[in-house]
Order: structure tokens, then C-alpha cells, then sequence
């Protein structure tokens, strides 16, 4: 990515009003029709937008997008016709986290695993998180944080199965990060969450909640596992 090229990327967490699966069976699939179509019309406005399934799984959310995109204006547009179309009346935003992707000040060279968004085929879990860190992690001198910071990415290299994508929320959102995991396989990934609690950086961890965990999943089965399919 060249510095003129700005992308951005959005979590965006979707609770269902539990009282739309009582409305008739020909009123859930034409609105559930509805809000495919707008899933759909994301790429019209410049969106990559990946669908996960979150029910049951995650308090207060049943449907969670993946997204990037070249602006904020283009994640807003999606958004908003999401949210006014069909099943999208019923939804509510339960979680929004907001970052851009940039250049790691502590890997010089990414590998496909550091630098997981939208390539290649699709994981089955989507594991995504904000993340800050401490005031006395920005203080340390940049030789100390990279010392922490090579025993971290070592610790990740061990689990090529997995994954990541970072994103900086700095001045956008609340976090400072907004962090992603891509996997087949949540056993390996609750060991490498396990090794990382056990490095030096985890010193500097202010926060790293809400954990969103989401199954892959193409819109329309998303929609009749909710009641709103076509069948």
C-alpha cells in the first residue's frame, strides 16, 4: 500500500430485536430478501464486507461484519443502507470499532500471516477485539519496545495457523487498536492467547475488551438461521 492509499477497516456488530422473529414467514424473507440486497450493494460503494454469524455465541449480537474500505464516507453509506432495508429496520448497532490500516513501526517486511484483511480464502472464525495500551508503553524508548515486541510477534510466528490483522484507532475511535484473528482452529488460538498473556507486553495492556467472536458465514445463511431465509 503506497502512502497516498488509505484504508479503512470497521467491526460492526448487529443486534436483532428478538420480537422480528414473530412477524409472518412472508415478512421475514422479503425483509430478510431486502437486507441481502444491501449486503450485496456494499462493492457498489468501494466495501469489502465479510458476514459472520455471532448467534447465540455473543450477548447482544447476531450478525457481524468485517469490513474495509477506502474512506469513512463509504463505511457510513453501507451502513446506513443496511439499517433503513428490510431485516436492517430491526437491527441495532451494538458495537462499532474503527481503525486504518498502516505501516507496523516494529515489523519492517509483513508476512501474509501478520497482515490478514481480505486475501486468500476465508477461516471459519473470526476472533476481533480493541485494544490499548498503557501511557508508560508509549514512554519506553523505541529500542525497549521493539526488544518487547520481537518476543510478542516470535510468540504469534509459533502458530501459523493463525491470522492477525492490525488496524490503528488512534484519534477515530476509543482504542488504540482494533485487533483481528483469523482461524480454523479456536483450540490453537486459545494457546497462543494463553503464551501472549506470559510476555512483557502483556505489562502494558490497558484493555482488550469486548472479545467478538464470529462464524463465517454468507449472508443468506445467516438470514435463515435467523428466520428470514428463502426456504
Amino acid at each position: 500500500m503506497s502512502d497516498d492509499e488509505q484504508t479503512y477497516i470497521q467491526a460492526l456488530a448487529l443486534r436483532l430485536d428478538p420480537t422480528w422473529r414473530r412477524r409472518s414467514d412472508e415478512e421475514r424473507r422479503e425483509e430478510g430478501r431486502q437486507f441481502a440486497e444491501a449486503t450485496a450493494a456494499a462493492q457498489a460503494d468501494g466495501v469489502r464486507s465479510i458476514s459472520y454469524s455471532s448467534i447465540g455465541l455473543e450477548p447482544g449480537v447476531d450478525i457481524l461484519f468485517w469490513q474495509m474500505a477506502p474512506t469513512m464516507d463509504a463505511l457510513e453509506a453501507v451502513a446506513a443502507r443496511l439499517l433503513r432495508t428490510g431485516l436492517g429496520r430491526w437491527l441495532t448497532v451494538e458495537q462499532s470499532l474503527i481503525g486504518r490500516i498502516g505501516p507496523s513501526q516494529y515489523v519492517r517486511k509483513p508476512t501474509e500471516q501478520e497482515q490478514s484483511l481480505f486475501g486468500g480464502e476465508r477461516s471459519r472464525y473470526l476472533v476481533v477485539y480493541p485494544f490499548t495500551k498503557s501511557t508508560d508503553w508509549y514512554l519506553l524508548a523505541r529500542e525497549a519496545r521493539q526488544k518487547i515486541m520481537n518476543e510478542h510477534m516470535h510468540v504469534g510466528h509459533e502458530y501459523p495457523m493463525i491470522r492477525q490483522a492490525l488496524a490503528y484507532s488512534f484519534g477515530l475511535d476509543s482504542q488504540d487498536f482494533v485487533v483481528a484473528y483469523e482461524t480454523d482452529d479456536l483450540v490453537a488460538f486459545g494457546g497462543l492467547v494463553r503464551a501472549l498473556r506470559g510476555t512483557e507486553s502483556r505489562r502494558s495492556t490497558v484493555s482488550d475488551t469486548p472479545i467478538l467472536l464470529g462464524i463465517h458465514r454468507p449472508i443468506e445463511e445467516i438470514l435463515g438461521l435467523l428466520g428470514g431465509g428463502a426456504g
